[in-house]
């Protein structure tokens, strides 16, 4: 599992990468390409994913508490299993179908 807590990862193409189980507490992905990769159990507690594009991403399991999502596209991610306690997202956020984020634990900001 790579730690990449606090890792600087603005605009970084990691489409298909694996990061299953990576440490990226605290990281900055804004507007990281992050389609199709498997972050599958990955604690991203707390990073920036503003504008980062999570398209088809396995999510299951992640830790994003207190991540920034505002303009993330998170569409048709897999979001099953993952912690969204207190993550903050926008009008503009892109979920996936039949996902309430409210419900998962997220926070609508303005």
């Amino acid at each position: 599992m790579p730690n990449l807590t606090k890792a600087d990862l603005r605009n970084a193409a990691l489409d298909g990468t694996n990061l299953q189980g990576a440490n990226l507490k605290r990281a900055t992905l804004l507007n990281a390409h992050l389609e199709g990769a498997n972050l599958r159990g990955a604690d991203l507690e707390g990073a920036d994913l503003w504008c980062a594009r999570l398209r088809a991403a396995d999510l299951r399991n992640a830790k994003l508490e207190g991540a920034e999502l505002a303009r993330a596209d998170l569409t048709g991610a897999d979001l099953q299993g993952a912690d969204f306690t207190d993550a903050t997202y926008d009008a503009e956020t892109q979920w996936p179908d039949d996902f309430n984020p409210v419900a998962a634990g997220a926070v609508l900001v303005k």
